[in-house]
């Protein structure tokens, strides 16, 4: 009896820790879009440009995602610049992680563990007041990257972001798509709204995925 209620406590403390977790990370920026159509789940967004900052690390999805998730950290809170007076750059969201090779299908994703060897992008999106003449010089692993207008369609879901969900996600984005005589024009990427302590049904995640222009 002693012990559940133990248990129950620590459960709640982790649902406030949780939810204290979301209210910072929904507060930060986010890249500015334009929503040109909503259907449920389902948007179709125009981007404004953006600047990234980008490494790409190979091996299954969530590992090269984590690791990649450190090494941009690394980056904007100065842990590679020495110095106490070395600028800090704020932290937005969603993080963006994409596979970078060319075996994965336009309309059959691959499985995680045909996964071992691929290489996946992650980005952190700079906040908007910087420009690329004026973000701290990166290390060398680190690329800076301009990211031109785009139009994407997305899907919007909740839960940790596994791969089978990422994978069930952009066959429905995909179908949806080609409901709507939307062509694609590139690679899925996936985008992780929230910090990795807030509980999966509480988290939000998305598929996203470039669409060719008329």
């Amino acid at each position: 009896m002693l012990l559940g209620k133990w248990m129950a406590i620590a459960l709640c403390i982790a649902a406030l820790g949780g939810a204290a977790a979301l209210a910072q990370y929904r507060s930060i920026e986010k890249p500015a879009y334009e929503t040109l159509v909503t259907d449920e789940a389902f948007e179709l967004r125009d981007y404004a440009p953006m600047i990234v900052a980008e490494v790409t690390h190979t091996g299954d999805q969530r590992r090269a995602l984590s690791s990649g998730f450190r090494r941009l950290a690394a980056y904007i809170f100065a842990e590679d610049r020495p110095g106490a007076e070395a600028e800090k750059i704020a932290m937005t969201s969603p993080v963006l992680h994409q596979r970078q090779s060319e075996k994965i299908a336009m309309t059959s994703p691959v499985l995680q563990n045909s996964e071992q060897g691929e290489r996946w992008r992650t980005r952190f999106v700079m906040p908007s007041k910087y420009t690329l003449e004026v973000l701290p010089e990166p290390p060398a692993d680190i690329t800076l990257t301009q990211v031109p207008a785009r139009r994407m369609a997305s899907i919007a879901f909740n839960g940790y972001g596994g791969q089978r969900d990422l994978i069930a996600m952009e066959l429905l984005l995909r179908e949806w798509m080609a409901e709507n005589d939307l062509v694609p024009s590139g690679h899925a990427e996936f985008a992780f709204y929230d910090a990795p302590m807030v509980p999966g049904p509480m988290r939000r995640n998305e598929v996203l995925i470039p669409v060719a222009s008329d």
